[in-house]
């Protein structure tokens, strides 16, 4: 996608989360990150290192005129009145979690144990799908787009700034 967007860059969320906030990572990088671009200033994007278990220096990230946040997280409801468009990727949680483990090897293996936890938790709070502009499914050669079931505020939603009056 990034490619697609002439280069626009891509904060991966694997950087701003870490071993002790997993999902606690919104308020760093909504700071960080988020405000000084929305104000046209560079931002310093945090850099985690999940094999040594620490932040390395931040990465300069410069406005542009698009920029992905990709991860899971992404379409959480602190972001969701930042993000012009959420895609939300259609895939089981057994097949991520499958992505996920091969990637990170056997040394990952404990976190994985307590990322499942966090993860199914984090999505039963706040769940990002329902939220979607576009749901995406991955095929043998490229990918398939539909319309996401992206739900309107109503009385029985939260309102966020961003999202209309």
């Amino acid at each position: 996608m990034a490619r697609a967007l002439d280069g626009a860059p891509v904060v991966h969320l694997d950087d701003v989360a870490s071993h002790d906030e997993l999902f606690a990572w919104e308020g760093r990088l909504l700071a960080e990150v988020i405000e000084p671009l929305a104000h046209g200033r560079t931002a310093r994007c945090p850099v985690y290192d999940w094999h040594a278990r620490r932040f390395g220096p931040p990465r300069p990230l410069p406005p542009a005129p698009v920029i992905l946040i990709e991860g899971v997280g992404a379409g959480r409801r602190a972001l969701r009145p930042h993000l012009a468009h959420l895609l939300w990727m259609e895939l089981t949680r057994e097949a991520a979690w499958a992505r996920g483990r091969s990637r990170d090897g056997e040394e990952q293996r404990e976190f994985w144990d307590g990322w499942v936890e966090a993860e199914l938790r984090h999505f039963g709070e706040d769940p990002s799908r329902p939220h979607a502009d576009l749901l995406v499914r991955q095929l043998s050669m490229g990918y398939e787009f539909a319309p996401g079931p992206r739900v309107t505020v109503g009385p029985d939603q939260d309102v966020t700034l961003g999202e209309g009056s």
